[in-house]
């Protein structure tokens, strides 16, 4: 998590229309860190589709609130349905926010530790 130049530009950029709404009520403190959950979850649902960023980002909304689970909430491309897939935070670090996204509801994704490089 770290300020850039244009976070806001990049959200206009890629969120939807229902993920701005919510985003224009995230307090000013918390909003960059909405912005990075934000964009990770769509980002593991698009590498999850195959499609990486050739697919429409607009075409899918996920929660990312903070307090909010991980979840897409809306998909209104040809990826099956909101409920056909998982979607997890993966927080492995302080300061670092990821997710991960697979097309199966069942599926429920467990961290079990961190190998560190020096």
């Amino acid at each position: 998590l770290r300020v850039l130049d244009d976070l806001e530009g990049l959200a206009r950029t890629g969120f939807s229309r229902r993920e701005l709404a919510e985003l224009a009520e995230v307090p000013e403190p918390e909003r960059t860190e909405a912005i990075f959950n934000c964009w990770t979850r769509k980002e593991a649902f698009i590498k999850a589709c195959g499609e990486g960023l050739s697919h429409p980002l607009d075409e899918f909304d996920v929660a990312f609130v903070a307090g909010e689970p991980a979840a897409i909430l809306d998909i209104r491309s040809g990826e099956g349905s909101a409920g056909d897939w998982s979607l997890t935070d993966l927080k492995l670090l302080p300061g670092y926010v990821g997710a991960a996204a697979v097309e199966d509801p069942r599926t429920h994704f467990e961290v079990a530790g961190i190998i560190s490089y020096r």
